[in-house]
């Protein structure tokens, strides 16, 4: 059994965990909530009617994610669910229960931790004032919610500054690969379709030629069969020895052509060479016996 070296098993390893990190950190496992505001500041499960381009006005650049859920939610696994799609931000979860909101906030702010609980807890609470009886008008509640998230940031409860949306690195990494991908596929295909033209373009010369071939073959052997059909009139005793011997020879010629027939493939230059000559030898002994359409060539 042969051993991977070292430095292969390293390179291995090295893309595996590559590879592990670019599908984690690319969302693969999140929930759709979750995907959904890793791009964007609001999302609508299904079922919840929300003009998602005006709710995305609403909120504009803030640290700030609005997650609607359907209805009779547990808001309190939202938040651990989207800790690292919406890290930076302060996220309110609401979901509707009869005619009002449920609602709850989590604060992931740079910074949280333990010297930072007091002002996560007031943003938390802060962040949903107000907004329960707008269960009918889910772009008022944001706007709402948009006030109470610029009151935070006038108080210093929350630090300015705006959300800098970005894809994900692996996002980046899948694309480069993406591209990487077609680059290789398109220079593997050019290459394979080349050489298969080539090879189509050089059957389909190769295929003519033997056409061609044939067809040269085929007129000989039709011109010989023509001469001994003329010949066998003009026969006389003096040359029947020879008359057939040259049948005898046109006999072997069809014999031959028959085998290149059966077993196919095979050069029909040489065949179409000996009925040439035979023919020729046919025009020899016409003009002897005196046939006047003897072929001028073979004069």
């Amino acid at each position: 059994m042969r051993r991977v070296p070292a430095a292969c098993a390293a390179v291995l390893v090295a893309c595996l965990v590559l590879a592990g990190w670019a599908v984690w950190s690319g969302g693969l496992f999140d929930g759709p909530a979750a995907r959904q505001v890793a791009q964007s500041s609001v999302y609508a499960a299904p079922g919840v009617e929300l003009d998602q381009e005006a709710a995305e006005r609403i909120i504009g650049n803030r640290r700030l994610v609005v997650v609607f859920l359907e209805p009779e939610a547990d808001l309190r696994d939202g938040c651990d669910d989207l800790e690292r799609a919406a890290d930076g931000t302060v996220v309110l979860l609401l979901s509707r229960e009869g005619g009002e909101y449920a609602s709850y906030g989590c604060a992931l702010l740079p910074g949280r931790g333990e010297e930072n609980f007091g002002r996560a807890f007031v943003a938390e609470l802060a962040i949903r004032r107000g907004v329960h009886q707008f269960a009918d008008r889910p772009l008022e509640a944001l706007k709402i919610v948009a006030v109470n998230y610029d009151q935070l940031v006038r108080a210093g409860t929350v630090p300015d500054g705006g959300r800098v949306l970005s894809p994900s690195p692996a996002r980046h990494l899948l694309a480069a690969a993406a591209l990487l991908a077609v680059l290789v596929g398109s220079a593997a295909l050019y290459l394979l379709g080349g050489r298969a033209g080539g090879a189509v373009a050089r059957g389909r010369a190769r295929a003519e030629g033997e056409r061609d071939a044939r067809s040269r073959l085929s007129a000989a052997t039709g011109e010989l069969a023509q001469r001994i059909v003329e010949l066998d009139d003009l026969v006389t005793p003096a040359v029947r020895a020879e008359y057939l011997a040259l049948v005898t020879d046109c006999a072997d010629l069809a014999g031959s052509v028959a085998d290149a027939d059966r077993r196919g493939g095979a050069d029909p230059e040489p065949l179409t060479r000996r009925a040439e000559a035979l023919t020729a030898r046919a025009d020899r002994l016409a003009r002897r016996l005196g046939q006047p359409e003897a072929r001028a060539w073979a004069r």
